[in-house]
């Protein structure tokens, strides 16, 4: 493992956790990452391509990792979305980094 992967626990929406490597180097965001593991059927997330203006990729942070602040959009959107939970966030918003060894989420519910 090179020094630049970080290891995150993804559940998906079968409720089957994943432990996975993502790479913090390639400017990735956790809802690639999910799309690149396959962890969400095609078309289910993602929809907007990553610019906060779906709720597709809404996830839950179950672990206890700064994130970094939520933006207008990912305020907005989170707003209009189904199955909010205070823990909720857009997987695009959030971008791979080292600080995040370890993240655990889960994927939220369709909507």
């Amino acid at each position: 493992m090179s020094q630049v992967d970080i290891n995150i626990k993804i559940t998906d929406r079968e409720g089957v956790t994943h432990e996975i490597q993502a790479p913090t180097d390639m400017a990735m965001n956790l809802m690639e990452v999910v799309r690149s593991y396959e962890l969400a059927p095609e078309g289910t997330i993602g929809i907007c391509g990553g610019m906060a203006m779906c709720a597709s990729c809404q996830c839950y942070v179950k672990s206890e990792h700064a994130l970094p602040e939520m933006s207008v959009d990912e305020d907005m959107m989170l707003a209009e979305a189904f199955y909010v939970e205070d823990n909720s966030r857009l997987g695009c918003q959030i971008q791979m980094t080292a600080e995040l060894d370890g993240l655990e989420v889960e994927l939220a519910p369709e909507s």
